[in-house]
């Protein structure tokens, strides 16, 4: 028996030639490729004639765990051609991988994402030696650009050497246990025929081994655990998200170049790609001259000679380019000179050649391709491009907003709300949308169609999700989506998270907005079904007694009011007002919480005034005597941050208690003119709590005491505050000076 193993790097054109001329050279039994062996049953349906790049997607989702993940192929891919050419010879073809859900792929979101970082420090040695930038200009060097005479042999010394004694680990051992054992069963049922392996050129040196020993019968595929869903589809691919500059870890960039590299060859793609940089600057208005593309070819020629290169490689064509058409200095390095992702502040000639490689392809799905029923149920109902301007105050608006926001959770693309309720806003009764047309919208659906079969389940998965994800500051707006697509009750695993993330709470201001945003949605949403819900309820609960706890324990002196520490004591008050007997909350506990923390010398004063009006508000009147709470409270330097808690949740107490007004006017002024300055922002900010009608009866009442004036001219002043306040400074320190000279 022969078995031909082909070590390749993903999406490689010099590689896929290797392997299409060798299967039509060496007519295979079997050619085995590696990927999802759960895929082997549906080839026919690979096969049927797509454009590509396409990709298989695969959802998996339980109780514990949500993972998607992508198989690409695109026409220069290895595994592409040996499907393709052992379908053209007649071979069995059968992917030997574990499938893309199994825990041993767990971390892969890109099943072709190559294992280069597992052996740095050789590649890192070659680059050295062939004085290259990376890993792939050095593959580019080595394997795309030379004679494919001795290729084979080429990769395999390659293979061998940066694989070395790599000692893999348990992940990868896994799957090449599992790999190799195909490779048994396929080699025994050929005879003498030969069989075909096509992997990443990291298996092969550790499957060779593998193979020679070990059962001959087929392996099973694994199922999937009990209770968990699974789903492979199909999906239309592009070569934006191929390109590693636009993230993708392939270990290929550029998909545009390697694209005409397979069609055209290394010259073809030279050319190809200085004409397409060249037009893409012109039709951006950046002057490119007939003597500047010569310029940027002969550039491009010489320093492929001076590299040793029989044809101009990418880098290059590139370096060739950027010689001729950047003429200033450029701040950020080249990316084709490292990995990832575009910088920014590149140069914009720099990002058009790289957008230039990257190429526009878009792949295309044969019609017959199954989809899951969820596409279905989406195109169903979703309608042409164009504005739309919905009621939700009648039931048809509603129906049509639930299932726009059920499309909008899951990212799909072209699905854009302009205006509408807000999780802090008023209650809106108009929503508009605008609808687009996009090729990303069909792939986007089909990989959503891994959270279920209809929009409905498919955003309360997604909401599971980010519910169980979510930090405290994301929470509210999470439970507001839910209530905008018409889930408004969650249960069971889903609600025990949310308690988990409230019980978890540690920042007081975050917990006060989820508090707020999920009482307002117990106490009025009848819009969205929420009000009364027990998922609001529980939430509602939870933060309350979480954020009593957590104000108990702050401790800070004298530090610059908070307003959304004050919110969360705001949002406390009103949940033991409304909703304290309904959900069994002890007024009585809470207000002993509240003494304690106004009591407390060591928290914050803007807690301590908030604390004291939680307690006032709530019993009607404060638990001592207030005036006497205001008078020792009432430190120059923190009196503003004081007040602004107090009056944030006792506003009318305070506007209505007798005499309290005339204290405050009292102790005002008294401070001194440098204590007053200094304490003028932060009482500012405590007397904007009070709105504008209420501002202008305390002017009244001040007026009054002060025996004279208009109301309506102090609350209306022509010059803004802070100069007016500036003003006060320097009079006062006029006043210290000439008290200094003696004149006066």
């Amino acid at each position: 028996m022969t078995v031909v193993f082909l070590g390749v790097r993903h999406h490689s054109p010099a590689c896929a030639r290797l392997v299409a001329d060798t299967i039509h050279a060496v007519r295979p039994a079997y050619v085995l490729v590696e990927g999802p062996s759960d895929m082997n049953h549906r080839m026919d349906e690979l096969l049927l004639g797509h454009e590509l790049p396409i990709a298989v997607h695969t959802s998996y989702r339980d109780d514990e765990r949500r993972h998607g993940s992508w198989t690409p192929l695109c026409d220069y891919s290895p595994e592409w051609a040996a499907l393709t050419a052992g379908r053209e010879t007649g071979a069995e073809l059968r992917f030997i991988d574990l499938p893309a859900w199994h825990p041993a792929l767990a971390d892969l979101s890109n099943r072709y994402a190559d294992a280069e970082a597992r052996y740095d420090e050789v590649t890192g040695r070659l680059c050295r030696a062939f004085a290259v930038d990376n890993v792939d200009a050095l593959w580019d060097h080595l394997f795309e650009i030379e004679p494919a005479a001795g290729l084979a042999e080429r990769l395999n010394t390659y293979f061998d050497l940066v694989r070395g004694d790599t000692e893999t680990g348990p992940d990868d051992a896994a799957r090449e246990a599992y790999m190799a054992g195909w490779i048994r069963a396929a080699a025994w049922e050929a005879g003498e025929r030969p069989v075909v392996v096509v992997t990443g050129g990291f298996h092969r040196p550790a499957l060779i081994r593998l193979a020679s020993r070990g059962e001959r019968s087929w392996p099973e595929v694994p199922r999937p655990p009990e209770g968990a869903v699974v789903g492979s589809y199909l999906v239309p691919y592009s070569f934006r998200r191929l390109d590693a500059f636009d993230g993708y870890q392939s270990g290929m960039p550029s998909p545009g170049y390697y694209q005409d590299l397979w069609e055209h060859g290394p010259d073809g793609a030279a050319r190809r790609l200085t004409e397409a940089g060249t037009a893409r600057l012109r039709a951006r208005r950046q002057p490119v001259s007939t003597a500047d593309l010569i310029a940027a070819r002969a550039a491009a020629d010489g320093i492929a000679l001076m590299r040793g290169h029989p044809h101009p490689a990418r880098v290059d064509v590139l370096d060739g380019l950027a010689t001729a058409l950047v003429s200033e200095a450029i701040e950020t390095p080249l990316p084709w000179a490292s990995r990832g992702r575009l910088q920014a502040g590149s140069h914009p000639v720099v990002v058009e050649m790289i957008a230039a490689l990257s190429g526009d392809q878009t792949g295309r799905l044969h019609p017959s391709t199954p989809l899951p029923p969820l596409v279905h149920a989406v195109l169903a109902e979703l309608g042409g491009p164009g504005d739309e301007r919905l009621d939700l105050g009648g039931q048809t608006g509603r129906e049509r907003s639930r299932f726009l926001h059920r499309l909008r959770v899951l990212g799909i693309p072209g699905v854009v709300r302009t205006s509408g309720p807000r999780p802090e806003g008023g209650a809106e009764l108009v929503e508009e949308w605008t609808l687009t047309e996009t090729d990303d919208r069909l792939p986007a659906l089909i990989e959503a169609g891994g959270y279920g079969v209809d929009p409905q389940e498919a955003a309360a998965s997604v909401l599971a999700g980010r519910i169980r994800a979510a930090g405290l500051d994301q929470l509210a707006d999470v439970l507001f989506d839910a209530a905008l697509c018409g889930i408004g009750e969650l249960a069971g695993r889903v609600l025990d998270d949310l308690a988990r993330v409230v019980a978890a709470a540690a920042d007081l201001g975050a917990l006060g907005r989820t508090l707020a945003v999920t009482l307002a949605m117990w106490r009025h949403d009848d819009l969205f079904g929420t009000r009364g819900s027990t998922t609001s309820g529980a939430v509602v609960r939870a933060a309350t007694l979480r954020a009593l706890w957590l104000a108990e324990g702050v401790r800070g002196g004298a530090v610059p009011a908070d307003p959304r520490r004050i919110g969360a004591m705001a949002a406390v008050r009103d949940a033991l007002r409304h909703a304290g007997p309904p959900l069994g909350l002890d007024v009585d506990a809470a207000l002993g919480v509240a003494d304690r923390v106004a009591a407390c010398q060591d928290a914050p004063p803007d807690l301590r005034g908030a604390s004291l009006g939680l307690g006032w508000s709530l019993r009607g009147a404060a638990a001592t005597d207030p005036a006497w709470a205001v008078r020792g409270a009432f430190v120059p330097a923190s009196a503003g941050d004081w007040l602004a808690g107090l009056f944030a949740l006792a506003r009318e107490e305070v506007l209505h208690t007798g005499g309290m007004l005339e204290l405050l006017d009292e102790l005002v002024a008294a401070m001194s003119d440098q204590d007053f300055l200094v304490a003028l922002p932060a009482l500012r900010q405590a007397f904007g709590y009070f709105p504008p009608r209420e501002r202008h009866l305390i002017a009244t009442r001040l007026v009054e005491l002060r025996s004279g004036g208009s109301a309506w001219d102090l609350t209306r002043l022509e010059a803004a505050p802070e100069l007016v306040a500036a003003g006060m400074a320097l009079d006062s320190r006029v006043d210290a000076a000439l008290r200094r000279e003696g004149l006066i």
